[in-house]
C-alpha cells in the first residue's frame, strides 16, 4: 500500500514535468511574435501544462496538510520548519492558494480570448466558481499567516483579491473594447506565470536552502519581472489598437 509520502512523491514528479514544460513554454509567446503560429502553438501548450500543474499542487498542498510530517521528513532538524503546523502553513494553505491562484489565472485568461465575440460567456458558472475559491483561499491564507506570524503569506494574499477584484471587473464590464480581451489575456496568463515561477524559487528552493522560502527578495524577483512585463504588454496592445484607430480614420 502507498504511503503519503510515496503518494506526495508521485505528485511533485508530475508537479515537476509539466511545472517546466509551463516555465519554458511561457517565454515562447511572451517574446515572440504576437498572434503568430508559434504564438498559439505554446500558449496553448502554456495553458495546458499550467493547469496540470495548478491542479497537482492542489493535491500536493493537501497530502501536505493531512500528514506534514510525512511529506516533508527532510524538514525535521530545520529550525524554522521542524514544527507540523509551520510546515501546514507554508507548503499546505500557502500552496493550496499558490495552485488556486495559477488555475484561476490560467482557465480566465483561456476564457478571455477565446470569448471575444460572445463576452457573457466568460462568466461561466466554472469561472464565476474559480472567483470564489480564489477568494476564500487567500482569506485562508492570511488567516494562516496571522496565526503562524508569517508577514509573507499575509502579503502574497493580497494578489489573490486583487485578482479577483480585476476578473470580475472584466467579466461584469458592460461592453469591453476589442484590445481589453487582449489585455486581459495578458494580465491573466503572464501573472500565472507569475504564480509558477514564484512557487518554483520559493518551494523549489526549499529543497536545498529551506530558509530560502521566506525570503522576500526570492519571491519579488518573478513578481516584479511580471509585473513589467504586464505593464510593457498592455501599453503596447494599446498603442497598437490606437495607431490602427487613428489609420482607420
Amino acid at each position: 500500500m502507498l504511503s503519503t509520502h510515496d503518494i506526495f512523491l508521485g505528485l511533485v514528479a508530475v508537479h515537476i514535468a509539466t511545472g517546466s514544460v509551463g516555465l519554458l513554454s511561457f517565454w515562447v509567446p511572451v517574446a515572440g511574435r504576437k498572434g503568430g503560429v508559434n504564438h498559439r502553438r505554446y500558449g496553448r501548450l502554456f495553458v495546458n501544462t499550467l493547469l496540470v500543474t495548478g491542479l497537482t499542487a492542489i493535491a500536493i498542498a493537501s497530502t501536505t496538510l493531512i500528514d506534514p510530517v510525512a511529506t516533508h521528513p527532510h524538514l525535521s532538524d530545520h529550525e524554522t520548519f521542524s514544527n507540523a503546523e509551520m510546515i501546514r502553513a507554508i507548503f499546505g494553505w500557502m500552496m493550496l492558494y499558490l495552485a488556486t491562484l495559477t488555475v484561476n489565472l490560467a482557465w480566465h485568461g483561456r476564457l478571455a480570448l477565446i470569448h471575444r465575440t460572445n463576452h457573457a460567456a466568460t462568466g461561466t458558472p466554472l469561472n464565476l466558481a474559480l472567483q470564489a475559491a480564489l477568494t476564500i483561499a487567500a482569506a485562508n491564507c492570511f488567516y494562516h499567516g496571522y496565526l503562524s506570524q508569517q508577514a509573507m503569506m499575509m502579503g502574497i494574499s493580497m494578489v489573490g483579491f486583487a485578482t479577483v477584484g480585476t476578473n470580475l471587473w472584466f467579466i461584469y464590464k458592460p461592453k469591453p473594447r476589442n484590445h481589453d480581451y487582449i489585455k486581459e489575456h495578458i494580465k491573466s496568463l503572464v501573472g500565472a506565470g507569475i504564480s509558477v515561477y514564484t512557487a518554483f524559487f520559493a518551494f523549489g528552493a526549499v529543497r536545498l536552502l529551506p530558509e530560502l522560502a521566506l525570503t522576500p527578495g526570492l519571491w519579488a524577483v518573478p513578481l516584479i519581472t511580471g509585473l513589467v512585463l504586464i505593464i510593457y504588454h498592455q501599453h503596447a496592445t494599446t498603442r497598437r489598437f490606437q495607431s490602427r484607430g487613428a489609420t482607420a480614420g
